[in-house]
């Protein structure tokens, strides 16, 4: 039996990640995330407190500041609108048919880990999204950085040791993103993910949100409802 010299190499299921840099809304949207920041920093003070109490002082190590939606908030709106709109276009690149479907940013907000460190987000997906992304007010190479893992599960179960993790090859099974201020990131929302422990040497900032494609046969059942 002969067996071919070079086999033909076709590449399915694909996880993409898009980013690009976006600098012109940090400064804009650093100053109007601050009452955002101040206000979620207040609603913690009572659990920090508490914990301070039971176990020394801590500062608001391990604390992360997530704000209340900025949905309709019109200083958002320009940032709202880029990230509505390029998800629809991501979408439709991927190749799903979005004739009978509207796409809607379901939610954003703002969340910045504690001065003093140790803030963190364990691994997760946004089930009820289909393309996240994030917007980095405050961030540097000191700051704690998003990580995206495999999102197949029948991968993961039966890993072997990659050759080099310094390099992200079709064996890595997590992969890191160095971040600047300005830097936006998409990606579909079952993408699991998290952020690597902050140690508080710099401010770290940025704006999370979902976006989902809803049927138009929803919204107009829903419209009518509500009349």
């Amino acid at each position: 039996m002969i067996f071919p010299k070079q086999l033909n190499l076709e590449e399915h299921f694909k996880c993409p990640i898009w980013f690009a840099d976006e600098p012109k809304y940090v400064d804009k949207l650093n100053k109007a995330s601050n009452s955002y920041i101040k206000k979620a920093t207040k609603n913690l003070k009572k659990v920090r407190d508490k914990r301070n109490k039971k176990f020394g002082n801590r500062g608001d190590m391990a604390q992360v500041f997530h704000s209340s939606t900025l949905i309709g908030d019109p200083k958002f709106k320009e940032l709202q609108d880029y990230a509505c709109a390029t998800s629809h276009n991501l979408l439709n690149e991927m190749g799903f048919d979005l004739t009978n479907y509207q796409v809607f940013i379901t939610e954003m907000w703002v969340q910045e880990f504690a001065k003093d460190g140790g803030g963190h987000h364990t691994l997760h997906t946004h089930w009820n999204g289909h393309i996240s992304g994030f917007y980095f007010l405050k961030a540097s190479e000191a700051t704690s950085f998003p990580m995206f893992e495999d999102p197949r599960p029948g991968n993961v179960m039966n890993l072997l040791p990659e050759k080099d993790k310094t390099k992200i090859t079709q064996a890595s099974s997590q992969i890191m993103y160095k971040i600047k201020p300005g830097r936006i990131m998409f990606f579909p929302s079952y993408m699991p993910h998290q952020y690597a422990v902050d140690l508080g040497y710099e401010p770290f900032r940025f704006i999370h949100w979902n976006c989902q494609a809803i049927s138009k046969s929803v919204l107009n059942y829903a419209n009518n409802t509500n009349r």
